[in-house]
């Protein structure tokens, strides 16, 4: 019976070891030969990258491109994986400190298991310090599914931020992510999942839902990233979004240099022109769409000013196609009778929501609506799609505010949203 011999190839480097390859650093082990990449990190509002997220690529003893999870995959199998780990760091940190940079940030990804590693932080200090850069130069990139509940993982990256480290969460809204982490972790920055972009570029509902998502991390007190951004309607999706990072194939693939100031410049400036033309585009067709509506309101508005009752005034409102309802309300907001609705309309949405449907003595004072339509008395206001209360559906509510013999009135059309959204 003869046994197996694990050969090693020629020229095989049996632990991981610091090379040289031109003028940038590499590691070599296995016959491999690790280098660094940096793909740049986009500020939005600044037109430049910011700073660079660091990946490895490798290549074989004939200068082949090999995935670099082959060489990770050696080395846990030999035993060599936090060595290769502790050396890919630092060939990172030294390339990059070998960029003709400035100010930009250096992103890293970390390994939940390395951060566990109670010496950890302080090798990590030492290595930068020992090329001459500062901590607040450094993004650490902390998976949004590491370290679970632990609690001594939070103190970690509360000491790591410490010691001047940006801290990034990455990886927000993958699974089971919540907010709490955010409220935990405290980063300085959240990275939003792929997968939510994947999303937003497939359904509507979900791409509206986005700069809400944004704006509730801005006010928990964090920047936003969203990566991956491979094509132009991803890209628009996250500037409309209001991110504040931007990074993907899109914009730049992984290089061994950084971008050029024009070129990152010349990328924001055209697709922030491209954006223009599509919220325009957007909003000319939605004028289009509205202007029936507008001019039935100040038909409407007419009538009731001389007397009319609410139900002849809306009979042409109702008689548009995506009219919900119509209703009245007094100068304090208050609703004046019930919804008066068009006939035979009645969704299976609406019974399900019976309890929300009649409204007589509702206040709507705080609704942007009415507010609006208080401050311009005569001017129909047009409101951005929401969520009506009535039958938790999207809805573009139109108001007008006229004087009628009873008094200063505000009368109100919903147009169902969801309808209209359909054909976007």
């Amino acid at each position: 019976m003869t046994s197996m011999i694990d050969l090693d190839p020629p020229g095989f480097q049996s632990r991981p070891v610091a090379g040289v390859e031109g003028a940038r650093r590499t590691v070599l082990y296995g016959g491999y030969t690790v280098f660094s990449v940096f793909q740049p990190v986009f500020s939005v509002a600044h037109r430049r990258a910011i700073g660079y997220h660091a990946t490895l690529r490798a290549h074989d003893e004939h200068g082949q491109q090999v995935p670099s999870q082959d060489v990770f995959t050696q080395a846990a199998r030999r035993g060599d994986l936090l060595e290769l780990g502790r050396l890919a760091e630092s060939l990172h940190l030294g390339n990059f400190n070998a960029f003709d940079s400035h100010d930009e940030w250096l992103f890293l990804s970390l390994h939940p298991a390395a951060l566990m590693d109670t010496s950890y932080g302080d090798a990590l200090l030492a290595g930068i310090k020992a090329l001459g850069l500062q901590p607040q130069r450094v993004v650490l990139e902390v998976s949004e599914q590491a370290g679970g509940e632990n609690s001594r993982f939070a103190e970690i990256i509360d000491g790591l931020r410490k010691s001047g480290f940006v801290i990034a969460l990455d990886g927000f809204g993958a699974k089971h992510s919540n907010i709490d982490r955010v409220w935990q972790l405290r980063p300085d920055i959240v990275t939003l999942d792929r997968s939510l972009l994947t999303q937003a570029s497939r359904h509507a509902h979900i791409e509206r839902v986005l700069p809400g998502l944004v704006s509730m991390l801005h006010e928990s007190g964090q920047l936003v990233l969203v990566g991956g951004l491979s094509t132009e309607r991803d890209a628009l999706i996250a500037l409309e979004s209001n991110a504040d990072f931007v990074q993907g194939g899109y914009f730049a693939r992984p290089e061994v240099e950084p971008v050029p100031p024009a070129t990152a410049a010349r990328l924001m400036d055209d697709l922030s022109a491209r954006l223009r033309e599509r919220v325009s585009e957007r909003e000319r067709t939605q004028t289009a769409r509205l202007a029936p509506y507008a001019r039935a309101m100040e038909t409407a508005a007419a009538q009731l000013a001389a007397g009319a009752a609410m139900s002849d005034a809306t009979l042409p409102l109702l008689g548009l196609d995506e009219t919900a309802r119509c209703f009245l309300l007094d100068a304090s907001g208050r609703q004046i009778g019930d919804n008066v609705v068009p006939d035979g309309r009645t969704s299976q949405r609406a019974k399900r929501f019976r309890p929300l449907l009649h409204s007589e003595g509702a206040s709507w004072e705080r609704r942007p609506y009415f507010i609006g339509a208080m401050r311009a008395p005569g001017h129909v206001q047009l409101t951005p799609p929401y969520l009506s209360i009535n039958e938790a559906h999207l809805c573009v509510t139109a108001s007008i505010a006229a004087q009628t013999p009873q008094g200063l009135h505000v009368l109100c059309v919903d147009i169902n949203w969801e309808v209209t959204a359909q054909r976007d």
